[in-house]
């Protein structure tokens, strides 16, 4: 599997949090997130969400789309204290490393590629 957005790889192992169980446990007690990595929440439909950091030792980025994959919001989080929310009607949180969203120029408007597993 390999996520895209606009063409540009921004992963190569990637995994799918597609439960309540998943959604709660998240990056929560990991060491580290690999540069190739993301964590894809998909949510059962279209809402608003919040994340926060609790017990993640590391920044990540996180980035929000709407269900047609476009990218609503991006944030970058603090390890511990990073909290975020979004407004828009979310049906994918993508968790990568940090910083990959400003280096790719992830932006709202964009659109991601992925096959949801979660089918």
């Amino acid at each position: 599997m390999i996520l895209k957005s606009n063409g540009k790889e921004v992963a190569t192992d990637v995994d799918f949090a597609c439960n309540t169980l998943k959604h709660i446990k998240g990056l929560m007690f990991s060491k580290r997130i690999p540069e190739d990595y993301a964590l894809v929440f998909v949510m059962k439909k279209p809402q608003r969400v919040s994340l926060h950091m609790l017990f993640v030792n590391y920044p990540i980025d996180a980035i929000f789309l709407d269900d047609k994959k476009k990218v609503i919001k991006t944030s970058g989080l603090k390890a511990w204290i990073g909290t975020c929310s979004c407004e828009g009607k979310v049906k994918y949180i993508i968790e990568t490393s940090h910083g990959k969203s400003e280096k790719l120029k992830i932006k709202p408007g964009d659109t991601f590629e992925f096959e949801n597993q979660c089918l």
